[in-house]
């Protein structure tokens, strides 16, 4: 008898550890615990006055989280997302996996193989699998995004203009031209002295950022991969290598280079030649695989984000690489009478 009850409760207790994850899911990120207050945190309450936040406090959907001058605190949320808020800060709690950023300054750090989060900046959309971004929505309406490690989709709501940002790339929103300028690379070694980051405990990310900073390094570096193949092309240096020296050596290593590190490659070799940008980017574009999509190694992720519960508003699919943006201009209502393409008729 006792061995046939050990049988029948066996499977319903593996069918319950796979149904757990896959229930507690949807509410992932409708309630977090206060993990950290720095100086002034206040609870916003749905209809009810602001009070001061206590750590280890439960803050649930429907609330507001604030922070004052000079201050910061770090949320975590029942599938371990972290998410940090800086000074002057203004966070809502949301549902599914929607994050919404009112205002202000923020880290947010979704683990790997959860589904990944989207998170909204105003007009701006972030769709983000597992990842670690830096964040700042200024009251001008201008959005900072930059990506430590992972990859992320971000794109304007209502322009559909979409950009893949990778690690140690910022993107910027600007709200004059309602559209996102092109990725830019950034030192993730200086971005680690965000108060986000030194004054919190370490991230469950930071080996993947310290990966990411260390392949920059074996690239860009002096007596980097770079630097050397530049030597073999009869080059003394990079700074002294032609232009047909710097691309025969750059070309050398874009062959060789796995697909997952050429952006760094580009990234290094921009950084090293600014000079030659279009000609890295074009040599870049040559060699790109086609099928290539946004997520990379977090690909499995993101399809799982996609079809959490079916019910998340669906984003574009990432291009396989950025465009350049396209300059914004504005047109004429009408157009000029006496312009130089269409000369006045005087009946002749």
């Amino acid at each position: 008898m006792e061995r046939r009850c050990t049988l029948l409760i066996a499977p319903v207790a593996f069918a319950l550890v796979n149904w757990l994850p896959n229930s507690l899911s949807a509410e992932d990120l409708e309630e977090a615990k206060v993990t950290q207050v720095i100086q002034e945190v206040k609870v916003v309450p749905s209809g009810a006055a602001a009070r001061p936040a206590a750590v280890n406090e439960t803050v649930r959907r429907g609330n507001a989280v604030q922070t004052g001058t000079q201050s910061r605190s770090e949320l975590t949320f029942r599938d371990e997302t972290i998410t940090r808020l800086g000074e002057k800060t203004i966070y809502n709690i949301g549902g599914g996996r929607t994050i919404d950023m009112g205002s202000g300054q923020f880290l947010l750090y979704v683990p790997k193989n959860k589904g990944g989060a989207k998170v909204k900046m105003g007009p701006v959309t972030a769709a983000i699998t597992g990842t670690t971004v830096l964040g700042n929505v200024f009251p001008s309406g201008i959005v900072e995004f930059t990506v430590l490690e992972g990859s992320a989709c971000i794109s304007v709501d209502r322009m559909g203009q979409t950009l893949l940002v990778m690690p140690g790339q910022m993107v910027v929103y600007d709200p004059i031209s309602m559209r996102l300028e092109d990725p830019v690379e950034v030192d993730l070694q200086q971005e680690l002295s965000s108060p986000l980051i030194r004054d919190f405990r370490q991230l469950p990310s930071a080996p993947l950022i310290q990966d990411e900073i260390q392949t920059y390094h074996q690239v860009a570096t002096p007596n980097g991969d770079l630097d050397r193949a530049v030597r073999a092309a009869g080059a003394a240096s990079i700074e002294a290598a032609t232009p047909d020296q710097f691309m025969q050596a750059f070309n050398s290593l874009l062959v060789r280079y796995p697909p997952s590190q050429v952006r760094t490659l580009v990234a290094g070799a921009i950084r090293a030649r600014p000079d030659l940008t279009d000609r890295i980017n074009a040599a870049a574009g040559r060699v790109r695989p086609a099928h290539v999509r946004g997520y990379g190694k977090d690909a499995k992720d993101y399809k799982s984000y996609k079809e959490y519960k079916g019910k998340e508003v669906a984003l574009p699919e990432c291009p396989p690489y950025n465009q350049p943006v396209q300059p914004f201009i504005i047109a004429p209502l009408t157009p000029q009478i006496n312009s130089p393409e269409q000369p006045p008729n005087n009946g002749h």
